[in-house]
């Protein structure tokens, strides 16, 4: 794995940031988003995406609408999602959205799709979720073949069959870079080897080293069903500040609400100050000062065999001075030291 080829991206899901202790208004929040993209591009990282979520506190509702407000706000950095949620939308609108954010970015465009870890998207926009996995396998089925083929006819069960269909605007010929997200399930690891698109590991808690059985799993899966060897990557959250101690602080005040409210709906452990430092030295927050962050990046690339890590740095009502800071310090300090160390592995090998 060549350090150079190494990618470093930024995750947000739209959370409402802060500005010296004021909120910032849903709209104020959407307009920094714009800004955080061109300013991870002036940082010199890889990709920006956004997510899918229709929860309070959250802008990410559009993605598409967003990531071609960032296409006009930059000019090299790579615009996709850190999850589209692939079972509640329509995969013929999904296609006309993110060929024309294609067009838009002048081949900047990419995603991430998933089947929904938490479910609000299923009432919102009609869907029964007993359909949880039919829906997916569906929609993925169809959404492949629009990338892959010229002309379409298909049928199945969860929308109307489609006979010869020709859409446009056209992506480019093959569609764009499509990952599938895995959060620990086998059968979407087998799932995206099966059509021969890349891995991205979603790692939020616990030691990373536990995905090294479904990495194992999709390269094997990959050259059982004859496809070449492809990338993987891995979506954590964390924060990058100029001290260790401060990165711990900053983001245990604004982590530990957000985490305590999701124990309370779904009946997990409330976190502990002693837990979250567990997770900081060796689970799945990316915490730290620089040199901590990237040397973590490094050593998990290593064990799970990554060539993108993307970093999920917004947290509700996160200052937006910490999140520039964040996106600042992996760009120019992080992503270089990553790399380093990594082309220095691969020398050594």
């Amino acid at each position: 794995m060549p350090g150079t080829a190494f990618e470093l991206g930024l995750n947000s899901f739209g959370e409402v940031a802060t500005d010296g202790g004021r909120v910032l208004s849903d709209a104020e929040t959407v307009r920094l988003l714009v800004e955080e993209a061109a300013l991870a591009e002036a940082a010199g990282l890889d990709v920006f995406s956004i997510g899918e979520h229709y929860r309070p506190g959250h802008v990410d509702t559009a993605t598409p609408v967003l990531l071609s407000a960032m296409a006009t706000a930059t000019e090299r950095i790579k615009l996709g999602t850190s999850v589209t949620v692939l079972s509640t939308n329509d995969p013929v609108r999904l296609y006309h959205a993110f060929s024309t954010l294609d067009a838009v970015s002048d081949g900047r465009a990419q995603l991430v799709l998933g089947r929904a870890s938490v479910t609000e998207s299923f009432h919102l926009f009609g869907h029964d979720i007993a359909d949880y996995d039919r829906l997916f396998d569906e929609n993925l089925d169809l959404f492949m073949r629009l990338q892959r083929e010229e002309t379409v006819t298909w049928s199945g069960t969860v929308r109307s069959p489609l006979v010869d269909q020709h859409l446009r605007p056209r992506m480019r010929s093959g569609g764009i870079p499509t990952w599938i997200g895995v959060g620990g399930s086998p059968n979407s690891t087998i799932r995206a080897a099966r059509y021969g698109l890349p891995l991205m590991l979603a790692i939020i808690g616990g030691r990373p080293q536990r995905f090294a059985g479904h990495v194992e799993l999709y390269q094997r899966a990959l050259a059982e069903s004859g496809h070449p060897a492809l990338p993987i990557g891995q979506h954590s959250l964390g924060l990058v500040a100029d001290t260790d101690e401060e990165a711990a602080d900053t983001w245990w005040r604004y982590w530990e609400p957000v985490v305590t409210a999701l124990a309370e709906e779904r009946g997990f452990y409330k976190p502990t100050r002693e837990r979250y430092e567990e997770e900081i030295r060796d689970g799945a927050l990316y915490v730290g000062s620089p040199e901590t962050v990237a040397r973590k990046i490094a050593r998990t690339a290593r064990d799970l065999h990554l060539s993108r890590f993307d970093l999920k740095y917004d947290i509700l009502r996160l200052p937006r001075r910490a999140r520039a800071r964040t996106i600042e310090l992996l760009g120019r300090e992080v992503a270089p030291l990553v790399r380093e160390l990594l082309t220095k592995d691969s020398a050594d090998v």
